[in-house]
């Protein structure tokens, strides 16, 4: 089986971490979908919401799906690198393949996090194209590593997370609905998440 990790803030979730992990699995990149919300501890997001807040909102995008998880791997009093995480669902499923998906933004870096060559070398990654970087010259950056990297083939919209928070914000409900599943909605409301009343 080929297990996609799927890291993120998910601050909060939005209909586009939705739409990429359902590509995935329905043009059968690979087979589950594993979101891996980052900790609060991770120092350079600092407007996150409280960890178990982001998980119960993942847990509500994947309920409806069994190929959709959630892993609270994270979500520790110390910062837990990708490294970690990797070779943690290595040990967890070890006949499996493991794919990280990343963006061209984060892939643009990898060399610079902890042990990220070693990453390069040891999974697949699962590169999703976003704008302003372009996928073919890191391809060529990491070309020792190419192999391993995968292109995805998958559309991105333009949603921007600060822009969904500003709408909680300000009340905007309506406009709301294009970005978040109605569930997600309703909790924010309910724990008054991002400044909702």
């Amino acid at each position: 089986m080929k297990i996609g990790v799927f890291g993120g803030s998910f601050n909060p979730p939005h209909k586009m971490h939705e739409e990429i992990a359902s590509e995935l699995v329905n043009k059968q990149v690979v087979d589950k979908i594993i979101y891996v919300p980052t900790g609060s501890q991770y120092k350079y997001k600092n407007n996150l919401v409280d960890d178990k807040k982001r998980y119960a909102m993942l847990k509500l995008i994947t309920a409806k799906d069994e190929r959709f998880a959630v892993s609270d791997f994270e979500l520790k009093d110390n910062v837990v690198y990708t490294c970690e995480t990797l070779a943690h669902f290595k040990e967890e499923y070890p006949e499996d393949e493991i794919y990280f998906i990343c963006g061209t933004d984060n892939l643009s870096y990898i060399d610079k996090w902890k042990n990220g060559l070693e990453i390069l070398k040891n999974y697949k990654i699962l590169v999703i194209d976003r704008s302003g970087n372009d996928v073919y010259e890191l391809l060529d950056q990491f070309k020792e590593y190419k192999d391993n990297i995968v292109v995805a083939p998958v559309e991105l919209r333009d949603v921007s997370s600060t822009e969904i928070r500003n709408l909680i914000y300000e009340g905007n409900y309506e406009e709301l609905e294009k970005y978040l599943d109605k569930e997600v909605i309703d909790y924010i409301l309910k724990e008054n998440l991002y400044g909702s009343e």
